[in-house]
Parts: C-alpha cells; sequence; structure tokens
C-alpha cells in the first residue's frame, strides 16, 4: 500500500516556511503571536491597523525584506521595501504619508551597492509621494546576516468615507485581479537559481497609489477590500480574506492573467501560478453592480493594463477558495503550505 505523506505543521524550532505566507505564517501568528498580542487592532486582521488618533483615522504598517538576490530585473531590495509599504498602507484605503527606514547591514558591503539601494529607494518614495522621515542603521559581523536586510514602517491617513476590512467582503462581491500574476515570484526564482528561459521574466514590483486613489475617489462605498497578494501567491491572500470573511470564493482559472513567460516557467518547473509570489498586484473586492466601471478604472492606471475580473465570492459555510478549471472541473485551492519560493521580499 503507497502512504501519502501530510504535510507536518508542528516543529520545535522555527521554519523557512514560517515566512512563506502560508499555513504555517497562519498558525505561527494564530498560535503564538495573537494571544500574547491581542487587541481590537490586529484583531482586524489586515495588512495595516487602523487606528482612531486624536479624531484622525490613520494606517500603520511594517514591513522587513530580505529578497535574495537584492537586485533583479525590474528592481531591487530598496525599491521593493517601499512599494510593499506603501501598497500595504495603500490596501486599507489611505493616503500613504510618512516612513521609516531600518537598514541591517553585513560588513563588508559594497558601498556602491548600498548607495543604488538608497538612491531607489528615494525615487520610489518621490513617485509614491511619501517622505523617508525617520530610520535607523545597525552592522552586523561579515557572514552574519545576508548582505542586506531592510525595514519599512508608514503611515498612512483614511478619509471617514472610505473603510477597507476583510468583514466588508459579503456574496456577489466581484474579485479583480489588478494585474498579471507570478512575475515577481517567478522573476526571483530565475535569478537565483540561475535559470535561463527564452524571455526575462521581470519583477512587478510598483506602488499603485494612482489606481487606488482613483478607485476610492469614483467608487469610495463599492470598493469591499483591497490586498496585495504578496507571499503565498493569490492562493494564500484569497484563503485569508475568505476565512476572516467567513465567506467562500470562487475563481475562473481562465480568467487568470498570466505572461507567456510566467506560463511556460510554471509549466516547465512544474508550479502553479496560484501560488507565486506577486509584489504589485492587488486584488480588489468590489459590489457586483460596480465591477465593470471599476474595471475599466483600474485598466486605465500605468499598472492595471493586465487587470481581469477572475472570480466572485459565493455563499458557503465553509469558507473556502474554488478554482473552476478550463473543462470545467472544480478544486479547492488551499493555503502554500511549505515554503516554495523563499525571500521572495
Amino acid at each position: 500500500m503507497i502512504e501519502c505523506s501530510i504535510p507536518k505543521n508542528d516543529f520545535d524550532t522555527v521554519q523557512l516556511a514560517h515566512g512563506g505566507g502560508g499555513k504555517l505564517t497562519q498558525q505561527l501568528i494564530n498560535n503564538l503571536f495573537y494571544p500574547y498580542f491581542k487587541n481590537k487592532y490586529l484583531e482586524q486582521e489586515h495588512d495595516s491597523a487602523q487606528i482612531l488618533l486624536e479624531g484622525n483615522r490613520i494606517a500603520f504598517t511594517t514591513d522587513s525584506f530580505v529578497v535574495d538576490p537584492i537586485f533583479f530585473p525590474g528592481g531591487n531590495i530598496g525599491d521593493l521595501a517601499i512599494n510593499g509599504t506603501v501598497n500595504d498602507l495603500l490596501c486599507s484605503g489611505a493616503k500613504p504619508r510618512y516612513l521609516s527606514a531600518g537598514f541591517i547591514i553585513e560588513e563588508g558591503f559594497p558601498m556602491e551597492h548600498l548607495e543604488c539601494i538608497v538612491k531607489t529607494m528615494a525615487e520610489a518614495a518621490l513617485k509614491a509621494g511619501v517622505a523617508i522621515v525617520t530610520g535607523d542603521t545597525k552592522v552586523i559581523e561579515k557572514n552574519r546576516g545576508h548582505q542586506i536586510y531592510i525595514n519599512v514602517s508608514g503611515i498612512g491617513v483614511i478619509e471617514d468615507k472610505i473603510t477597507i476590512l476583510p468583514n466588508n467582503v459579503e456574496p456577489g462581491d466581484v474579485v479583480i485581479v489588478s494585474g498579471r500574476i507570478g512575475e515577481h515570484g517567478m522573476c526571483i526564482l530565475s535569478k537565483r537559481n540561475h535559470l535561463e528561459f527564452e524571455s526575462e521574466i521581470v519583477s512587478d514590483t510598483a506602488s499603485l497609489n494612482d489606481m487606488v486613489s482613483h478607485l476610492l475617489t469614483t467608487l469610495p462605498e463599492s470598493i469591499h477590500m483591497l490586498r496585495d497578494a504578496t507571499r503565498g501567491g493569490l492562493s494564500s491572500t484569497l484563503n485569508e480574506i475568505a476565512q476572516t470573511a467567513k465567506v467562500s470564493i470562487e475563481i475562473n482559472e481562465a480568467a487568470l492573467p498570466i505572461s507567456d513567460g510566467v506560463n511556460a516557467a510554471c509549466e516547465l518547473l512544474g508550479m502553479d501560478p496560484m501560488y507565486i509570489a506577486n509584489e504589485g498586484v492587488m486584488l480588489i473586492f468590489v459590489k457586483q453592480e460596480n465591477a465593470s466601471e471599476a474595471l475599466q478604472i483600474i485598466r486605465s492606471s500605468e499598472h492595471g493594463e493586465h487587470a481581469a475580473i477572475i472570480g466572485r465570492v459565493i455563499e458557503s459555510e465553509r469558507n473556502r477558495v474554488y478554482q473552476k478549471g478550463v473543462f470545467g472541473n472544480r478544486r479547492i485551492i488551499e493555503m502554500i503550505s511549505g515554503e516554495q519560493l523563499p525571500r521572495i521580499c
């Protein structure tokens, strides 16, 4: 008799997969961090905490970046850090305002590389309309780290009429993805492992200010949820939303926007684009009656050319994500259970 192995979920030590954005990440958060840090802001279960501060609604977020390699087609760890943090604020419906930048640098790191990263961060911040107002630098001994790590925290302002939270998602909502999926994860994988494909795959890292601002200005009450599909790809992000909102989501496989390069690479390597990381792609949950208008707005923005309606929210007590195949078959999409692409952000 052939026995199928079941992914191990209990560990005595921290594994790479605990940082992969999938099941083990969720277990670490739910079983360790939440019980000790529990408060009403963490219970929002969003990319940013939405806080009322002296009468003003603000979003506050933080993110750490440990990508390998630190330079890649389409960007580097610097603009990745700025764009990723800005997008987390945008996903709360906030207008990003201020960032901090914390650097952990390994002894011997080339100064010209550091200057390139810092210059790129400054350019990305300027483009996103944010200011880097504080920071910190630490240097660790050689061979004690991986060249450079960057932590960025951000603050944004939320207008009174805007409320973007996972609990807003409801049956009937339409799911839109703002661009082609899998670009960043496959780019990092190919460069880290020196894989040569027919066409170079470029990271999609970008801040999506223009897109989100236009959406929230035009359809402030119709946009129920925004989430950037980074670690764990669409699969983990959709599952997180389904579990928090207590709904199920059905995705149409044929509607997923995937470039020929990523599609070919996934077929060659036996990978599923649903599980590949993104860095400039958002999931937008919008009222059904406003879906076409929202899609038009997204496609009019700089990074929304390939946006597509990919599914809908359905009533179900199972809080699942389903994918309808091109031949009419239907399968359950689970969160990633291990670490498929380490160090993608």
